[in-house]
């Protein structure tokens, strides 16, 4: 059985074409999705699938930083505040912290800067520990960010994978493609009802707001910014736009099948398009660099067809 056929956004139909082509692009090499792209200044876009609830995976570090920097920045919590993590209870993963085999100790500013330059996992619970999860949540849908949600830590996810396949993830993958096609889902924190969870609409809505400090506060979103363009993984949005003239700040997010990227791509003359690229793999392939690099394609074709 064919694909359902995407539900397209654009804002004429040059870019309806154009969205069109991408998501050809990312059913050629395996995968399916949602996309938006949109100029930050003008407000023109293209997209497809854009109000689908997806689970976020580490693209949920952006929203929970959003939150911390706020707090921080309204003076309810010290930047410098020491927060030690024990290898024997931290969450796992393979960067930052996370990574430790002894306890580390580390200021709450720097656990931002690991939780957003490496994806630190732990650094990430730390800090969702440090605020709360129910508090974040809450904080976003004050915002008026009710299409992304915060439900649990970065851990829950390795917890819930491992609980129904042990630590046999080739099987987790498996489970997660075919219960994408059933709608039932088999381990908990990829069903949309209980995952961290955001469409590509919301969480463009989010960065075009950050960009334009229309959330939160101006020194909030200001070291929002600085510090999503630190991140060190550029093999996705960034693949196909690596410049000298032009900035990628972003994050990246992978689980099992998922792939995505969300981020603001900004160039010298100050022109700014804010991206959400959200995948999720057909195959069983724990390394799939030819999704990645379609999402660079797809990044740096609507980047090229919304600048001025």
């Amino acid at each position: 059985m064919a694909p359902p056929r995407p539900a397209f956004v654009a804002s004429s139909a040059d870019l309806l074409s154009v969205a069109e082509s991408i998501a050809e692009q990312w059913q050629q090499v395996g995968a399916g999705g949602h996309l938006l792209a949109r100029n930050i200044e003008t407000g023109e876009e293209l997209g497809f699938n854009i109000d689908v609830a997806v689970p976020l995976a580490s693209v949920a570090k952006v929203p929970l930083a959003l939150v911390v920097l706020d707090r921080i920045a309204a003076g309810g919590l010290d930047p410098a505040m020491p927060v030690t993590i024990d290898p024997a209870t931290k969450s796992l993963g393979p960067t930052g912290v996370a990574a430790f085999r002894y306890p580390a100790t580390l200021a709450v500013a720097d656990l931002i800067h690991q939780m957003l330059a490496v994806s630190d996992n732990a650094s990430a619970d730390a800090l969702l520990e440090l605020v709360g999860v129910g508090a974040v949540d809450e904080r976003l849908r004050a915002w008026g960010c009710g299409g992304i949600r915060v439900r649990h830590r970065m851990q829950r996810m390795y917890e819930c994978a491992v609980g129904i396949t042990g630590n046999d993830f080739e099987l987790a993958r498996e489970l997660a493609i075919r219960d994408d096609a059933t709608g039932r889902h088999s381990i908990e924190t990829l069903n949309p009802a209980y995952a961290n969870v955001g469409s590509a609409a919301a969480l463009v809505d989010l960065l075009q707001r950050v960009w334009l400090d229309r959330i939160s506060q101006p020194e909030a979103t200001a070291e929002l910014r600085r510090l999503m363009a630190l991140q060190v993984f550029n093999q996705r949005l960034s693949s196909d736009l690596r410049a000298d003239t032009v900035r990628v700040s972003g994050k990246t997010g992978s689980f099992l099948h998922l792939r995505h990227e969300i981020g603001v791509v900004t160039t010298e003359s100050g022109e700014r398009v804010a991206i959400a690229a959200l995948t999720r793999s057909h195959r069983r392939a724990s390394i799939a660099h030819d999704i990645d690099l379609a999402i660079g394609a797809a990044a740096r074709l609507a980047f090229e067809r919304l600048r001025h």
